[in-house]
């Protein structure tokens, strides 16, 4: 009956332990815990227990288990929490089966100082075991005596007995070999074929006929399965061989008795008669006179500079580093991709938040032709056209998603307000967003001890139940007229600075509600628009019936914050950039404006919790009486569809014939790319530097020099897709290609080729855009054909500048500056020489010499003396006359 009380108590305890709270841990197949069983010890299982192990069990070295109390019981809860918190990474993960299965409510954990077992801990795995540990059993005298005796035997000495052959006896491995080998066990088939003798060398007539339309012209010998044959895969022995492990281990011996020690040496001096002999020697003369240049020559350089200097320790900068300087490659730190995409689509603009860490959005387009849109346009009408935002937090779910009614191009935050967001359609339409409602879903200010409040962002994870319900689709507030905008795709826009606003005249004047309330958007209808998002005139005030009945109801999901530009908004001004002598335009692409015409940094503005946001207010009107700004440069950078580079003015003048508004004439127009220019950005270090990108090259300029750009590069061996500045390095800019490498461009290392080439993906980069977060932790986001967003992670070279950096750059601007003045001026030297060379030669040919009447005579004689002579060598070389006749020629005539 002992055994069934053991057992019963045994089901009390696993009861007890079940009633209490244990955490749930995912079911997975264990291996067998590896037991001391070959030493005899079958209940022993060596562990490793780490410095954090120890302790969060309260089991350190020296501390807890001591000599004196070399082990300690831990509760089964306990490791059953360590497994729930640290999974795998738990050291008692290797016995997590025994654990599990352990009947009592602790186990023994034994220190092995001696690592009898092999490792630093063991664990006691039966309740038997443990007693006798903690109660061992008392050793009759007689048995330790024996004990010590047996200790005291010697070992027998083994000695070595070489092997003897013996006559090889048959076991039956030949027989497994013969059927192991392979042999012919179907009967070979032999055919020949063979034609009457009388059309051997018979000639051959080819002709051309319709296999479908000819009767038995064609045989298809289709594949399909044979139940009767089956391929039987054959074993095979493999051998392997047991190889020692090898361990490489060193030391370093320490001087422990450092000991004091002098010598004393005296220079050897030469004899009398040895010095007379070395006087009176012509080799040691000559040896001193043909060396005393050099000494003299070297003791002088000495003199001069330092040779112990390290030269290339100077060279280094003292900066503190952070990560490896050596690292010159772009690492990837995350990637994007929308999973739930009905249909194929690529990335088309990029844009981080201005304000919230780790916040990048993405407009998507379908890839499709213009003729596969127009064929599957009922298909492209259910699948929503988005602007997604992706988040550091979470790479899975889109944080929002802004609805469009067709696919976005290009889009920017608001400088003023990073809410408010403008994108341009394919369809030319401009679109307008507000998610200042939806501002506390993505944000979320974090306090640490380091650093500043800082927004970074909540992932959708952590967002409470009732929040996630809610609809990720955020709907557009405004969309403007179809008829008054754009034709075409819209290629690129850009918010206008809060310094100041234009009127349709292009005349600038002081922006007095410091907001940024203007727009300017370029598209492939030949067209630059600028918009403002204010109402042109003030309303007028209607009467309430009115009111009543025009009254247009607002859709639940839709902020009324531009709601009186939606389907009427109609753009402020337009340009065309005429080609001057024929009646086309020119189709611009990107534009850049001057530094003073943009906001590239948000204002740090504290909203109170009394204030309304600006731009629900603004269906006030413009402001009537406004203040000219003066010495203000209207002028801007356009890149062309036909790679061409214009620098033009916005104002516009009336046509003094028509009375028309008309755009004046570009003031510099060159032809430098071969292909579209889809980058062209001015520096963040010079206000006066332009990059321009497209085709298979690249091209610097200099705002003010009209002699060309600065640095023009070489074909590329793939057609270049998109290109940005670095924005802590002057010198630094990346492009990207269509087979899906970045050329990085360091004008301090190369000024003809890239730096280097990285390879990013298999598909056209379409898209890149840097973001520095810090001075240790900069980000470039790189957008693919395909609909894949890569985020890499900028090498400490790429982003840290040298000393001089800023200067040596503008040095090399000016110098190329200086380069191309002498290049023009050269032309116009040579070009000088040219037309005084053709007026000499005018010269040389009007010039006549007046002569005498005899002059002539004798030179008209002289020719037909000179004519007679070669007549009569023809006629003598043709056998018609002898030269031995005597008769003269002239007689003969």
């Amino acid at each position: 009956m002992a055994p069934k009380q053991q057992k019963s108590s045994k089901v009390k305890n696993k009861a007890k332990r079940s009633k209490k709270k244990e955490p749930v841990l995912p079911v997975t197949e264990e291996d067998e815990p590896v037991n001391m069983e070959s030493m005899g010890h079958p209940e022993i299982y060596p562990l490793v227990l780490t410095s954090k192990t120890q302790e969060i069990f309260n089991c350190r070295i020296d501390e807890d288990m001591t000599d004196e109390q070399p082990y300690k019981l831990i509760k089964i809860q306990d490791i059953l929490a360590d497994f729930y918190h640290r999974a795998a990474v738990s050291d008692f993960y290797p016995i997590k089966k025994l654990i599990q299965e352990y009947p009592g409510d602790e186990i023994l954990l034994v220190y092995d100082k001696d690592f009898k077992y092999g490792l630093n801990f063991y664990v006691i795995g039966t309740e038997e075991g443990k007693e006798n540990y903690l109660n061992p059993p008392e050793v009759p005298e007689e048995q330790e005596e024996h004990k010590d005796f047996k200790e005291h035997v010697p070992e027998e000495i083994y000695f070595y007995k070489p092997p003897v052959s013996k006559p090889w006896v048959s076991l039956g491995s030949e027989k497994e070999i013969e059927d192991e080998s392979v042999k012919e066990s179907i009967k070979q088939i032999t055919h020949m074929i063979s034609r009457k003798r009388s059309e051997f060398g018979a000639p051959i007539k080819f002709s051309d006929q319709n296999a479908s339309s000819v009767k038995d012209a064609y045989i298809e010998c289709t594949t399909y399965p044979d139940k009767n044959f089956v391929i039987k895969q054959l074993e095979k022995d493999v051998g392997m061989q047991v190889v020692p492990q090898v361990k490489d281990t060193n030391t370093q011996t320490k001087w422990t008795y450092p000991r004091n020690a002098t010598t004393q040496y005296h220079p050897r001096e030469f004899l009398e008669e040895e010095k007379e002999i070395l006087g009176q020697s012509n080799t040691l003369a000559g040896f001193l006179n043909n060396v005393s240049i050099s000494v003299e020559i070297a003791l002088q350089q000495n003199e001069i500079m330092n040779t112990f200097t390290n030269d290339w320790k100077c060279l280094a900068e003292e900066e503190s580093t952070f990560g490896d300087k050596t690292d010159t490659h772009l690492k990837e730190h995350q990637s994007f991709t929308h999973l739930h995409n009905l249909m194929e689509k690529t990335v088309t603009c990029v844009s981080w938040h201005p304000d919230i860490y780790g916040l990048i959005a993405v407009s998507v387009a379908v890839r499709l032709s213009f003729e596969e849109r127009v064929q599957f346009s009922g298909k492209l009408l259910l699948q929503p056209s988005l602007i997604l935002f992706w988040s550091f937090s979470d790479p899975i779910h889109p944080q929002l998603m802004l609805e469009s009614p067709e696919d976005i191009f290009c889009f920017k935050f608001c400088p003023s307000d990073p809410n408010i967001i403008a994108g341009g359609c394919i369809n030319g339409q401009i679109v307008l967003w507000d998610i200042t409602a939806h501002a506390d879903r993505i944000e979320n200010i974090k306090v640490d001890g380091s650093r500043s409040k800082k927004p970074t962002l909540k992932p959708m994870f952590l967002l409470e139940p009732d929040d996630n319900k809610e609809a990720k689709y955020i709907r557009h507030c405004a969309v403007s007229s179809i008829e008054h905008g754009h034709r075409k795709v819209i290629t690129d826009i850009h918010w206008l600075s809060d310094t100041f606003e234009m009127n349709r005249m292009g005349s600038v004047f002081e922006n007095r509600s410091r907001i940024c309330c203007q727009l300017v958007t370029c598209s492939a209808d030949c067209t630059i628009c600028f918009w403002d998002i204010r109402p042109l005139k003030a309303a007028a005030p209607q009467s309430t019936e009115k009111k009543k009945e025009e009254s247009i109801e607002i859709p639940v999901d839709a902020p009324p914050t531009f709601l009186h530009l939606d389907l009427s908004w109609k753009p402020l001004s337009k340009l065309r950039l005429s080609k001057g002598e024929t009646s086309l335009d020119h189709c611009p692409t990107k534009i850049s404006l001057n530094e003073d015409h943009l906001s590239y940094k948000t204002q740090d503005k504290v909203e109170k919790s009394g204030e309304i946001n600006p731009y629900r207010n603004l269906e006030s009107g413009l402001a009537n009486i406004l203040k000219p700004i003066e010495d203000f440069c209207p002028r801007f950078f356009v890149g062309t569809e036909e790679g061409e580079v214009i620098y033009t003015d916005w104002k516009t003048e009336r046509d003094p014939e028509t009375g028309r508004l008309m755009s004046k004439k570009p003031l510099s127009l060159y032809t430098i790319h071969d292909g579209a220019v889809h980058t062209i950005q001015r520096s963040p270090f010079y206000k006066d530097i332009v990059l321009t990108i497209g085709g298979w090259n690249v091209a610097i300029w200099k705002e003010g020099v009209k002699s060309g750009p600065l640095l023009q590069s070489s074909c590329a061996p793939k057609r270049y897709t998109a290109g940005h500045w670095s924005l802590t390095r002057p010198g630094v800019f990346y492009i990207g290609r269509e087979d899906g490498y970045i050329d990085i461009w360091d004008l301090l290392e190369k000024t003809h080729e890239p730096a280097q080439s990285q390879n990013i993906c298999i598909t056209t980069i379409t898209y890149i855009e840097p973001w520095a977060f810090s001075a240790k932790q900069q980000f470039i986001a790189v957008a693919d054909y395909y609909g894949t967003l890569h985020i890499l992670e900028i090498p400490w070279t790429l982003s840290h500048p040298s000393a001089n950096e800023v200067s040596s750059i503008s040095f090399y601007f000016d110098r190329e500056v200086k380069h191309l003045e002498y290049v023009e001026q050269r032309k116009q030297i040579r070009e000088q020489e040219k037309k005084e060379m053709e007026l000499e030669m005018e010269k040389k040919k009007i010039r006549t010499y007046k002569k005498t009447k005899e002059q002539t005579e004798a030179e008209l004689k002289m020719d037909y003396e000179s004519y007679l002579e070669l007549e009569k060598s023809v006629l003598i070389n043709l056998g018609i006359i002898k030269v031995s006749d005597k008769i003269s020629f002239i007689d003969m005539i």
